[in-house]
């Protein structure tokens, strides 16, 4: 894997860069759409590829392994032969969905055991199977296991965790590196930042995962019901340490604003089910705001559903067809609702990357704040 950054925001920590994996190359800032179990919800691959342009999506380690299972994976020779998707994929090690799982799990330092939410039955998920099961997988770029701290939780927990986290990791390396891809392109390793809401645990977590010196690195445990301001003061914490010349992934965040932020404290790399998951719910994500089209507003609104030059489906369709759509519960509203709003997501962090580009970053993002936090 390779990443360069090219341009660097005068005013704020914003890069632009290029990522480069075995199967695609782009600029970061990115914004990946979430494809946990093989699938981006309602959206086709030919949709991915050729409206919305998507250089590369995420997959869950966790529903996967559980469900088509590893191999159903391996026989198809990997997930981009069994989705038919020939740019690149990212997979979380599937530590966020035993941390959901609170009820029905155990962390030990062997590992998480956890029982499916689909069966019952009881699995291990180990910092060295974790690999085995991304190297089965045959992401891009892989993801090491750790915990995902609950949001709130005192010092004495947030330090036991970190702690678990860092022994994971090493156990995590060790096992990345006596093991080989299984499909003849390259994969990576990113370690995760944790720590909670305590600047010094999160100091310390960025200073032990830089010392790996891994491919790139991601920051989790954020974006759990901590405030938004809480978040933002941890990034700039982990970002003064993580390396600059490094691509520095932020995990499952977040709001178009809360994306522009990271962006401006030196993230590179996004992604989040908010574009499918509210999308499907009615709410569409525009440059001009904030829209739920449930409301009655949009019943006689015939205008197409967003000006901006985003995906076939901001012209094709208007503003009370897809309230119909959505108000009727008919699968394509929310088909539709989900292609607009991954195309708008797609849409920010690449006209971010032209803004850094051109010097004019932090004038643009002052200015696209207040707008896109507006409810119309």
């Amino acid at each position: 894997m390779e990443f360069r950054v090219l341009h660097k925001d005068a005013g704020s920590d914003a890069r632009a860069g290029i990522l480069k994996t075995d199967h695609s190359e782009f600029h970061t800032p990115i914004f990946m759409p979430v494809g946990t179990a093989g699938s981006v919800k309602g959206v086709h691959q030919r949709e991915l590829l050729s409206d919305i342009e998507a250089p590369i999506i995420l997959g869950n380690t966790y529903h996967l392994y559980l469900r088509p299972g590893l191999e159903v994976l391996q026989g198809a020779g990997g997930l981009h032969q069994f989705m038919n998707w020939d740019r690149a994929i990212l997979t979380d090690s599937g530590g966020y969905q035993v941390f959901s799982l609170a009820a029905n799990r155990k962390l030990t330092p062997e590992g998480a055991q956890f029982s499916s939410h689909i069966d019952g039955s009881k699995h291990l998920f180990t910092p060295a199977n974790v690999v085995d099961i991304q190297r089965i997988i045959g992401a891009d770029i892989m993801m090491a296991l750790d915990e995902c701290t609950p949001w709130p939780c005192d010092l004495k927990y947030a330090r036991a965790s970190l702690k678990l986290t860092h022994n994971w990791l090493e156990r995590g390396l060790e096992q990345f590196h006596s093991t080989v891809p299984l499909y003849g392109h390259h994969q990576a390793f990113f370690p995760i930042v944790q720590g909670s809401v305590f600047r010094d645990l999160r100091r310390e977590s960025a200073e032990f995962v830089a010392e790996r010196k891994a491919e790139g690195n991601a920051i989790g445990g954020l974006s759990v019901g901590e405030p938004a301001e809480e978040m933002y003061a941890m990034l700039e914490v982990v970002n003064k340490v993580l390396p600059e010349d490094r691509p520095r992934y932020l995990m499952g965040v977040g709001t178009p604003v809360n994306i522009l932020e990271a962006i401006a404290l030196g993230v590179d790399m996004f992604d989040c089910v908010m574009p499918t998951r509210n999308g499907r719910n009615g709410m569409l994500f525009t440059a001009g705001g904030i829209i739920n089209i449930k409301n009655r507003k949009w019943m006689n609104d015939y205008s197409p559903i967003d000006d901006l030059p985003g995906c076939y489906v901001d012209t094709q369709y208007s503003k009370a067809y897809l309230r119909h759509l959505i108000i009727s519960g008919e699968m394509l509203g929310a088909q539709i609702a989900s292609l607009h709003n991954l195309a708008f997501y797609l849409w920010l962090v690449r006209k971010a990357f032209e803004e850094i580009k051109s010097g004019t970053f932090t004038a643009w993002k002052e200015r696209m704040i207040p707008v896109l936090s507006t409810r119309l």
